[in-house]
């Protein structure tokens, strides 16, 4: 029962952890996509995105820490992780894939499938693996991970549509309309975000 305990403990603590101090667009700048851009067109649905990269860094997890255990015992781990990470990718999405299309009447299947490719083949996903490779996480916390990164890309692409929205206001000086304060504003979430790490500036 106290492993239960403990493995369960665990999950969360590097789910948080990945969400909040590590997160991966704003304390790690990775995640962001071409198709969901932290600037991007009012289109695409990032709320759909991000649950779709969510379940793929879930998926990847328990595959990805089998394989980059054995990894890790070999001389060559560090030009084999990324071929075989990408194999990784490739089988949860073929799965994905496959699920998506056998179903019928499935919600959204076509946006789904429109964006899989995008969503599993994206840094996020694949820095998700890395890290808990190179830092030996136990499956647990490969999981919590996963799914922190996921829920954090998610959580960072949803405060920044929210940003542009409330941004346009005529209140923002002419010159920094647009762009330019929507990156002042990722800057400052950064800043904030990379502050959890208890990183401080050199003098």
């Amino acid at each position: 029962m106290n492993a239960v305990i403990s493995a369960v403990s665990t999950f969360f603590v590097y789910a948080l952890m990945a969400l909040f101090a590590q997160n991966t667009v704003l304390a790690r700048g990775t995640g962001v996509s071409r198709l969901v851009q932290l600037v991007g067109d009012d289109d695409t649905s990032s709320l759909l995105f991000g649950l779709l990269l969510s379940v793929i860094c879930v998926l990847n997890a328990p595959l990805s820490w089998l394989i980059g255990t054995q990894l890790n015992k070999l001389e060559l781990r560090a030009m084999l992780r990324p071929l075989v990470f990408v194999a990784c990718t490739f089988a949860v999405c073929g799965l994905l894939w496959l699920v998506l299309t056998c179903v019928q009447n499935f919600p959204y299947k076509d946006r789904l499938l429109k964006m899989l490719p995008n969503a599993g083949f994206n840094t996020c996903v694949v820095g998700a693996m890395l890290v808990t490779t190179v830092q030996r996480f136990t499956l647990a916390q490969t999981i919590g991970y996963s799914l922190g990164s996921g829920v954090g890309y998610l959580i960072a692409v949803l405060m920044v549509a929210e940003a542009r929205r409330r941004l346009r206001s005529s209140a923002v000086p002419g010159p920094f309309r647009g762009l330019p304060i929507v990156m002042i504003y990722i800057g400052i979430l950064a800043m904030a975000v990379y502050g959890f790490t208890g990183h401080t500036v050199a003098i």
